[in-house]
């Protein structure tokens, strides 16, 4: 059995049998049955949970004549994204918002809980959190560009010209099913590799040198957020694309 986080150990405590059920009924054989819930998954809900703790401040907070520094950080952080959603997508990109701003604050908890002694990056710790991340955003966009342009969206497989589409649809298919795979890899091979190089440094060198390290991990770890909520921001500016 892999080694468990203490949050992880608390968790199939208390929950390892009615986890285990579930998982059985929905014919999800655990490889072990005594700790079905992974260090992953524990951190993913501790991530889930902290945030909601956090909004729920903020909203208890807020204020029009006395806004506070976290609400100050909060509304930066929503103008930025719908700033540069307004840039890709155009104006009518307020309503993809609340996605792109509560995806990026769950990827970015994800990077950075792995620096806190006793917890570990659930991005960098299994490529199924990043692929999860990613399966949701690609049946977002294009959940979003079926409500933007009903069944006529499928012409967005087909190309310009009608006499290509029997070539265009299947490139166009693998194309989309390539983008899911891009961002899985890109997210977790970075955060998986910025781990490992932290590690080997504070294993060589305790002090001192690990904690340039350290500024690079947490450098790499709000880059590749942006970088995810970007794509994802281009992605659905070509499922909700009008012609013209």
């Amino acid at each position: 059995m892999p080694e468990q986080l203490w949050i992880t150990e608390i968790l199939n405590r208390a929950l390892a049998r009615p986890v285990d059920v579930l998982l059985r009924a929905l014919h999800v054989a655990p490889h072990y049955p005594q700790a079905p819930i992974s260090n992953a998954v524990a951190m993913q809900l501790l991530v889930f949970l902290l945030l909601v703790v956090v909004f729920a401040i903020v909203r208890s907070l807020l204020s029009v004549d006395r806004p506070g520094a976290l609400q100050h950080i909060f509304e930066g952080v929503h103008g930025f994204i719908t700033h540069q959603s307004e840039e890709i997508i155009g104006h009518h990109s307020s309503a993809y918002t609340p996605y792109l701003a509560a995806l990026g604050y769950y990827i970015l908890v994800s990077n950075l809980i792995g620096l806190i002694p006793g917890f570990e990056s659930p991005t960098a710790a299994s490529p199924s959190v990043p692929l999860g991340c990613a399966i949701l955003s690609f049946f977002y966009y294009h959940a979003q560009g079926f409500k933007h342009s009903g069944v006529k969206y499928l012409a967005h497989f087909a190309g310009p010209m009608p006499v290509l589409a029997p070539l265009m649809v299947p490139i166009e298919m693998i194309s989309h099913l390539a983008r899911v795979l891009s961002l899985t890899i890109r997210l977790y091979a970075n955060m998986f590799a910025g781990d490992m190089v932290t590690l080997v440094f504070f294993s060589l060198v305790p002090v001192g040198i690990p904690i340039l390290f350290l500024g690079l991990h947490i450098g790499v770890s709000f880059l590749q957020t942006y970088i995810f909520v970007l794509l994802v921001t281009v992605y659905l500016q070509g499922a909700v694309a009008t012609e013209h």
